[in-house]
C-alpha cells in the first residue's frame, strides 16, 4: 500500500555499499557453461511447474545464473537488504570490470530487457555506468546502466542518503534491540542503514530480428566507472511494427515534440479536446513526449503507437506550495478527475509508456502513472516505471479493465483498488520491483466490491506483498504467480488493517501459485506464510475460499493465521476454508495458527514440510482444553514431511503444538507432483 502505517522496526544483515553476498559455493562458479538455448523460466521455475498461472507475457525470461559466464553467481540468499534475495529466484550474476554473461536465445527476437544492478554513489544518488551488448560477437550496442532510482535506506518511508542517521530514533531498532531515543549511550547503527531496492530495468531495441541460438553477450566494459554490474535475467521478444491510426487527432498537429526536448503536455491536452469535439481517438506516433504533469482524461481514447515506441516521459516537479491534497510535488501521469467531482468515465488508454522521475517516497504525493477515478474505462498495453505507484484509483468508481500492462520499478505499489472500487478487473499483468504491494485492494471508507485480479505476475516486491487484499466484499484472487518477495510482507495476503472497512460476503483465493514466498517479519522474529491472514483491526469471519493454489517452496511456512498480541484477545479469524491446494516444500510448517479461531481444509497435500505441519499456538493462553484455534479435518489432507502426517491425528482439532520459532529446514527445489 503506498499510505502505510509505518511498522516498528526492521532489519537484516546489512550489506554496505558495493557489496554482493554469495552463497557458499558462488566463489567456485566462474567460467561455467550452459547447454544451448539457455533455460527458459517463469518466475525462475521451469514453466511447467506454474503453466496456466500468471500473465501471458509477449517475452521469455532467462536467469543470468543458468547463462554461460566469467563472473560469479552469487546467492541464493533470502535475506533482505542483500542483492541476491532481491534478484528473480535469489540468484544472480556479478560481472568485474571485463567480465560478461551470454545468454544463448530460445527463440528469434528483435528486442530485450535487462534487470540489472550497479552500485550506489557514495553520498546517494546513483551513477550511470555502461553496458555492452554483442549478437555473435558483434553488433555491439552500449546500455547506460543507472542507479537514480534505486537504493533506497533507512527506516520507511526511506531515504536517499546512505550516511543519514535513523528517521525514527523512536522506534524499536532490532539491531540494538532497543529503542535508540530512550537509550543511553545511544548505540551505533551500521551505516548505510538497511540497503533496499537495489535493481533496475532498461528495454532495447536490436535494429534486427536475430534467430533462436543467436548469443547475447552482456559485457562490463574494462573501463566501466562500476566496481560490479549485477545480472539477474534477459527478457528477449519480437516487438512488431508500430501501430498507425490514420484518422485520429494526431498529437504532431497540436504542436508536441516526439524529441522529448519541448513540453508536450499542452499540445496533447489540445488534441483531446479536439477529439472530444470531433468524435475522434487521439493518436501519439512513435518518439518520446515530455510531460512533467497530470493530463486529465475523461471521455477519451489515446492511443500509442505500442509501449516499445510512444513513450511519455516527465521530470518530478517541486509544487511552489502543497496542494490541497498533500502533494508537493507533480509529474508524469494520466488522471481521471476526482471521484468527488463525479470522475471520468469512458477512458481508454493503450500502447504507450509512462516513464516517472520519483526517487523517494513521499506518500501524500500524487505522483502515479495512473490515478483518480475512471468507471467504465480500460487500461490496456502500457509500461510503466519509475513512478510512485504505476495505476492508484480513488474511488468510488465502476468497471475498469486493467489488462495486459507491464509494471516494473516501482517506489510503492503496482496498482491498488482505493476506497470503492467496484466490478472491475485487473488481469494478464506483468509486475516486477515494487516497492510496496504489487496489487492491492484497500478499502478505505469505501468497500471494494466485485472485483477480480486474475493471470496475474508478480515478481521480486521489495516490501510488503504480492498481492494484498484490505477489507471488501466479494473480491477474488485468481490464477496469479507470485514470487520473490522480500519484508514485512508475503506472496497472498487478506488483512483488517490501515483502518479498512471489513471483510464481507465471500473472499476466494482460486488456483494461484507463490513460490518462495514467506518472508521474515523483522518486527515479529518470526516468518511469514506464504498465504497469511491478519487480524489487527477487527476479527475476519466472512467467508474465505482458498481453492487449488500451489506454495511451493515456501521459506517458513505455507499458511498463516495471526494476530497482534495487544489484541490477540479481542480478535479471531474464522471462516476460512482450504480445499484442493498444493504445498511443496516447506521451511516450518504447514500451518502456523497465532490467533483464537479456526479453519477447515479438505484434500490439503503436502510433501517436504521441514517442521511439525500445525504450528497451533492460538492466542497464547494455553487453555487446558487445547488451543483456542480450531482444524477442521475434512478429508484427503495428504502427505507431510521429516515429523510425520502434516494433519496427523495427534494435532487435530485443536492441540497445542506451539513453537514460537521453529528451527527453518531449506527444502528441496520444486518439482512435478
Amino acid at each position: 500500500m503506498s499510505r502505510r502505517v509505518a511498522l516498528a522496526a526492521v532489519t537484516a544483515t546489512a550489506v554496505g555499499l558495493g557489496l554482493v553476498v554469495a552463497g557458499p559455493a558462488a566463489a567456485h562458479q566462474t567460467a561455467h557453461q550452459t547447454a544451448t538455448p539457455t533455460a527458459v523460466t517463469r518466475a525462475a521455475l521451469d514453466p511447467s511447474l506454474v503453466a496456466g498461472r500468471g500473465a501471458n507475457v509477449p517475452f521469455v525470461e532467462q536467469e543470468a545464473e543458468n547463462a554461460a559466464t566469467n563472473g560469479v553467481v552469487i546467492g541464493p540468499d533470502r535475506n533482505a537488504y542483500t542483492l541476491p534475495a532481491e534478484a528473480s529466484g535469489r540468484k544472480a550474476v556479478k560481472l568485474a570490470p571485463g567480465q560478461w554473461v551470454e545468454f544463448t536465445l530460445p527463440k528469434a527476437a528483435n528486442a530485450v530487457t535487462v534487470r540489472y544492478s550497479v552500485p550506489d554513489a557514495p553520498n546517494g544518488g546513483g551513477i550511470t555506468a555502461p553496458l555492452n551488448l554483442t549478437v555473435n560477437g558483434g553488433n555491439k550496442k552500449t546500455l547506460t546502466l543507472t542507479s537514480q532510482f534505486a537504493w533506497l535506506y533507512n527506516q520507511y518511508p526511506f531515504t536517499n542518503d546512505p550516511n543519514a542517521g535513523l528517521l525514527h530514533p523512536d522506534w524499536w531498532i532490532t539491531e540494538c534491540q532497543c529503542v535508540p531515543a530512550a537509550t543511553s549511550p545511544t548505540p551505533e547503527i551500521t551505516k548505510p542503514f538497511r540497503p533496499m531496492h537495489f535493481y533496475d530495468e532498461q528495454r532495447l531495441l536490436l535494429g534486427k530480428t536475430y534467430k533462436a541460438g543467436d548469443k547475447v553477450r552482456l559485457t562490463a566494459p574494462a573501463n566501466t566507472n562500476a566496481a560490479w554490474t549485477v545480472i539477474d535475467l534477459l527478457d528477449s521478444e519480437v516487438v512488431g511494427a508500430p501501430h498507425v491510426r490514420v484518422l485520429a487527432a494526431n498529437v504532431l498537429l497540436f504542436g508536441a515534440d516526439p524529441t522529448g526536448r519541448k513540453d508536450s503536455a499542452p499540445a496533447i491536452e489540445k488534441a483531446i479536446a479536439f477529439a472530444k469535439r470531433s468524435n475522434l481517438k487521439v493518436y501519439i506516433p512513435p518518439g518520446t513526449y515530455q510531460v512533467n504533469r497530470h493530463i486529465i482524461v475523461d471521455d477519451v481514447t489515446i492511443e500509442g503507437a505500442g509501449s516499445w515506441y510512444t513513450i511519455i516521459k516527465g521530470k518530478e516537479v517541486a509544487l511552489p506550495t502543497p496542494a490541497p491534497d498533500g502533494s508537493v510535488h507533480t509529474g508524469v501521469g494520466f488522471y481521471g478527475k476526482d471521484a468527488a467531482d463525479g470522475g471520468s468515465r469512458n477512458v481508454h488508454l493503450s500502447g504507450f509508456t509512462i516513464e516517472g522521475d520519483v526517487r523517494e517516497r513521499i506518500d501524500t504525493d500524487q505522483v502515479n502513472g495512473i490515478g483518480g477515478a475512471m468507471s467504465d474505462s480500460t487500461i490496456k498495453g502500457l509500461y510503466i516505471r519509475h513512478t510512485k505507484v504505476g495505476l492508484w484509483f480513488d474511488g468510488p468508481m465502476d468497471n475498469i479493465k486493467v489488462t495486459d500492462n507491464i509494471i516494473v520499478d516501482q517506489i510503492a505499489d503496482a496498482l491498488n483498488f482505493h476506497g470503492g472500487v467496484t466490478n472491475s478487473v485487473v488481469a494478464n499483468n506483468f509486475i516486477r520491483n515494487t516497492g510496496d504491494d504489487g496489487l492491492a485492494m484497500w478499502s478505505e471508507k469505501n468497500p471494494n466490491v466485485g472485483n477480480v485480479f486474475d493471470r496475474n505476475t508478480v515478481q521480486t516486491p521489495t516490501l510488503a506483498n504480492g498481492i494484498a487484499i484490505y477489507g471488501g466484499k466479494d473480491n477474488v484472487v485468481s490464477n496469479n504467480l507470485v514470487a520473490d518477495p522480500l519484508r514485512e510482507g508475503s506472496g497472498l495476503h487478506a488483512g483488517s488493517r490501515f483502518g479498512a472497512e471489513p471483510f464481507t460476503g465471500t473472499l476466494k483465493f482460486t488456483d494461484n501459485t507463490t513460490v518462495r514466498a514467506g518472508t521474515f517479519d523483522l518486527n515479529w522474529r518470526l516468518g511469514l506464510g506464504s498465504i497469511w491472514f491478519y487480524a489487527l483491526d477487527r476479527s475476519i469471519e466472512n467467508d474465505i475460499q482458498v481453492t487449488g493454489d500451489h506454495y511451493l517452496d515456501s521459506t517458513y511456512n505455507a499458511i498463516m493465521m495471526v494476530s497482534e498480541w495487544g489484541v490477540k484477545d479481542l480478535y479471531s479469524i474464522t471462516g476460512v476454508k482450504f480445499k484442493n491446494v498444493r504445498i511443496d516444500g516447506t521451511g516450518t510448517s504447514v500451518l502456523s495458527a497465532r490467533v483464537k479461531g479456526g479453519a477447515s481444509f479438505e484434500n490439503v497435500d503436502a510433501r517436504n514440510v521441514g517442521a511439525v505441519g500445525i504450528n497451533n499456538c492460538g492466542s497464547f493462553n494455553f487453555p487446558p482444553t487445547g488451543s483456542e484455534f480450531s482444524v477442521t479435518d475434512l478429508g484427503g489432507n495428504d502427505g507431510g514431511g521429516t515429523t510425520g502426517p502434516w494433519a496427523g491425528a495427534w494435532q487435530l482439532p485443536n492441540t497445542i503444538t506451539c513453537d514460537d520459532r521453529p528451527p527453518v529446514v531449506a527444502p528441496p527445489a520444486p518439482s512435478p507432483w
